[in-house]
């Protein structure tokens, strides 16, 4: 007998990130007002493997079937949905979570969905700041050590071998008591509210950067390459702006970027729009140049998802390099990590096949026994790079973490 799932349409709430229930968070996906917060598990899923989007999307499918879906509100974002993480490496596990209540606003509207019994509950959360003392350790490289990879990358890139590599690096906090995921949310949120802040099996962070949007047939990917960090003085941050959007070495890494998804997309998409010159993106800590690259996808095209689409872009030039397989050979011999899920693609998918994947920055993964995280940050590497620039830059992008974390 298939197990019921309803939508309802919602009324008056409080903000996504203060709502609870009487089970445990499990995921969110939120920017602004609007987004998504998961309480409990109905069922998880890994996958791996060069098939592994595929096979997300065969089991996502699969457990729709086994659903008597009773929806009364209708449209993207409704009835059941699935949260991803998946790896960077496709030879690392992904995982896949259908959690037992979503609540959802979007545009001016809120609903429920929910599998099982009556409708549940919603609470307003509240945390206070448990004050946590942290221990910083570095990583799998010191500050030394990856200023060392980053200088062999440019030799690399310079004797013709490649032409950009992202090169990421690690930083781990051990505290004194547990790390509140919901508390984290709500922290990043003060800040970072223009980002996608997610959260997805201990994934964690406020990510600047959408993989894809797959709403009905209109795709939408938002592309970042080329940073400097923000100094707090209006007028100097102002020029800093006009400086990044001249600069020949970010445009070179972003160039490299967008092309990459333009190209992924192809195959799927008509009327593609790709602007002939990024804008920048203002965050409190940094600047990108952003690049907005939408399209449509052919009526000829077989069924097309958004697990199909993120196979096809990731990994995109951003967070891995140009040509992708010197990239990712150069990333394993210097890196000395597993990235596991950061970088990777982490979002929601709804029964339609539509739905939202950011990439995985900006972000930390919480141990099971929540007293400890590992944090990350990325930069790309093109000729032009100094080492010294570009360890400053991933110091900036390890920020939003590091400062939420110290805000609980």
């Amino acid at each position: 007998m298939a197990l019921r799932i309803t939508t309802e349409l919602l009324g008056d709430h409080p903000r996504l990130s203060e709502i609870a229930t009487d089970l445990p968070l499990t995921a969110s996906w939120i920017r602004g007002s609007d987004g998504f917060i998961a309480f409990g598990t109905y069922k998880t899923h890994s996958v791996q493997g060069k098939k592994r989007f595929a096979d997300a999307s065969a089991w996502w499918q699969n457990e729709l079937s086994q659903l008597e879906i009773k929806n009364n509100v209708h449209g993207v974002g409704t009835g059941p949905i699935l949260f991803t993480s998946f790896a960077f490496s496709d030879d690392q596990p992904s995982i896949l979570t259908i959690p037992q209540i979503v609540v959802v606003q979007k545009n001016g509207r809120s609903w429920i969905t929910w599998i099982g019994g009556e409708q549940p509950e919603l609470i307003k959360r509240t945390i206070e700041k448990s004050g946590l003392v942290l221990t910083w350790e570095q990583g799998a490289l010191s500050d030394a050590e990856w200023l060392e990879a980053v200088k062999k990358s440019v030799d690399r890139i310079k004797s013709g071998e490649l032409e950009k590599v992202v090169l990421a690096r690690d930083l781990v906090a051990l505290s004194d008591k547990e790390i509140d995921p919901a508390a984290l949310i709500q922290s990043l949120e003060t800040e970072y509210p223009s980002t996608w802040l997610f959260l997805v099996n201990n994934v964690i962070g406020a990510t600047p950067e959408l993989l894809v949007r797959l709403s009905k047939s209109l795709v939408t990917s938002r592309i970042l390459a080329g940073t400097i960090r923000r100094t707090g003085n209006e007028d100097r941050d102002f020029a800093l702006a006009g400086s990044l959007a001249k600069s020949s070495k970010d445009l070179e890494e972003h160039e490299y970027a967008v092309r990459s998804v333009a190209e992924a997309l192809e195959p799927f998409a008509s009327s593609t729009n790709v602007p002939d010159a990024p804008f920048v993106l203002h965050l409190p800590n940094v600047m990108h140049l952003a690049t907005d690259v939408t399209g449509v996808i052919n009526d000829t095209a077989s069924k097309v998802d958004i697990f199909k689409l993120a196979a096809a872009l990731h990994p995109s030039a951003a967070v891995c390099g140009t040509p992708t397989q010197a990239a990712r050979a150069l990333i394993d011999e210097l890196e000395s990590m597993n990235r596991g899920r950061y970088a990777g693609p982490v979002g929601w998918v709804d029964s339609h096949g539509d739905g939202e994947m950011g990439i995985a920055l900006r972000c930390g993964e919480i141990t099971e026994d929540r007293r400890s995280i590992r944090v990350f940050a990325g930069c790309g590497i093109v000729a032009g790079s100094d080492a010294d620039q570009e360890l400053a830059e991933s110091q900036a992008k390890l920020l939003p973490i590091r400062s939420a974390l110290t805000r609980l």
